[in-house]
């Protein structure tokens, strides 16, 4: 199976602290992948390493080399990497407060890097119902679940070729979790590629086909999910 993501000794740093630490991760055509870790061991920096997002005005860098799809993208800014077929759904959400959920995603629609155009509207709306429902409100009336659900959606605008979610059950009710939960597995089955940053070991294991742990900065367990035991869970997750 083809390799669309592989990320190859990247260390980061924010100012002089040593985040990263020779990391290696791969996320093969059509699967989802995750990457599982306590608060704070480096899952966002890996996500903004990728996205070339490191501002380098502010102190920080990154070494190593990202590939997609056998191209190294280390190096390009944050916009060229997008143009390459990445959809970033930031932990946050960050839709826009004061357009409608029908404006959020018609501002994010492109064709995809080959020229496809599958996630239309319509077809949104077909994933997302209550997104429907809501067209015409305002993005900062939007509940928490409401607006998570319009950040993947507005991802999904962008026909890419890979999704990057971080953290997208974060403070959200099991039953909304549940529903996103739904609809990772459904994009999944869609041929859509996609890598994970999660603290919810539950969500994971149910959307992942692979899973990655981190502990301060650095892979220190690597497994398909159906192979992570208990009892490596409780060792480097507490859970």
């Amino acid at each position: 199976m083809n390799s669309v993501l592989k990320l190859e000794n990247i260390n980061a740093y924010y100012d002089k602290s040593h985040i990263l630490f020779d990391l290696n991760l791969e996320v093969e055509e059509g699967n989802a992948v995750c990457i599982l870790g306590r608060n704070g061991v480096g899952k966002s920096t890996t996500m903004k390493t990728i996205m070339g997002i490191m501002n380098p005005k502010n102190h920080n860098r990154t070494e190593g080399r990202v590939f997609l799809n056998g191209q190294d993208i280390a190096g390009l800014l944050s916009y060229q990497i997008a143009q390459k077929g990445i959809a970033y759904v930031p932990q946050g959400r960050h839709i826009f407060p004061t357009l409608s959920t029908k404006e959020n995603l018609l501002i994010a629609g492109k064709k995809g890097v080959d020229g496809s155009e599958y996630w239309t509207l319509e077809k949104i709306y077909t994933l997302f119902p209550r997104l429907k429902e809501r067209e015409n409100s305002m993005g900062g009336k939007l509940s928490g679940g409401e607006q998570q659900m319009l950040a993947v959606a507005r991802g999904l605008m962008q026909n890419p070729k890979l999704m990057l979610l971080d953290e997208i059950t974060e403070g959200l009710a099991p039953i909304i979790v549940k529903q996103l939960e739904d609809i990772v597995k459904e994009l999944v089955s869609r041929g859509v590629t996609i890598l994970v940053a999660e603290q919810s070991v539950n969500f994971a294991l149910e959307v992942a086909k692979k899973c990655y742990i981190l502990e301060k900065g650095a892979v220190v367990h690597e497994s398909m999910t159906a192979d992570l035991s208990k009892e490596t869970i409780a060792h480097y997750l507490g859970t």
